[in-house]
């Protein structure tokens, strides 16, 4: 099964293999909390109000997955926003790994261009189409009907809110008609519910920092 920082790449990724634009601090938060819904969805952390609890440190066989689990288990107990910012101070590395990883299983290839003949840039256009839109068909499906989620795209749905992706896929009719389904559906995070409101309370203090006087 794709993990949650994949499906959220490849989200990002136009037909060009050009990756849209979205603050970089945001998606190292997405990326950061898809790790941490991996996790809890393999049974080795979960959530409440108050913090963030180790279930089973057995790794996972993920490298990425197992080293933020190896230092949650060596960690003081401490709740979810914490480890939300700590393990998106490596989001850069997630993003790269990542990209890698699915370069590695042929759904991405890897491509260099020169931007002006003098700037060389990255892109990863889809080996496989159909791996790629499958993930935007799911939660295209999901924002425009009253169907119940799967706890998969609810959580897809939250991280890509989070660094501000839909922006980018819908047009802004098409945001407009789904912002009520898409604050709807982030109620509905049955998984990691603590991971997706520290990330909420991240937006919001960078909100503030960005405009103090507002």
């Amino acid at each position: 099964m794709p993990k949650f920082a994949e499906e959220l790449l490849l989200l990002l990724l136009d037909n060009d293999g050009k990756s849209a634009a979205v603050p970089n601090l945001s998606l190292s938060y997405a990326l950061a909390g898809g790790v941490l819904m991996d996790l809890a969805l393999e049974n080795r952390i979960d959530t409440d109000l108050e913090q963030l609890v180790l279930v089973d440190d057995t790794p996972v066989g993920d490298p990425l997955l197992d080293e933020t689990l190896a230092e949650i288990a060596a960690s003081e107990p401490r709740d979810a926003r914490f480890w939300v910012e700590h393990t998106a101070a490596r989001g850069e590395t997630i993003r790269e790994r990542t990209l890698a990883s699915l370069v590695e299983q042929g759904v991405l290839e890897a491509r260099d261009v020169r931007v002006l003949w003098l700037f060389r840039s990255r892109r990863y256009p889809a080996r496989d189409q159909t791996a790629k839109n499958a993930v935007k068909l799911r939660i295209m499906e999901v924002l425009f009907s009253e169907e119940i989620p799967h706890p998969r795209d609810v959580v897809i749905i939250c991280l890509a809110d989070t660094c501000g992706i839909f922006k980018q896929l819908l047009s802004k009719r098409e945001l407009g008609e789904a912002a009520a389904r898409i604050d709807q559906v982030r109620q509905l995070d049955l998984i990691g519910q603590a991971v997706s409101g520290a990330m909420r309370d991240i937006e919001m203090s960078l909100a503030a920092a960005l405009h103090p006087y507002v």
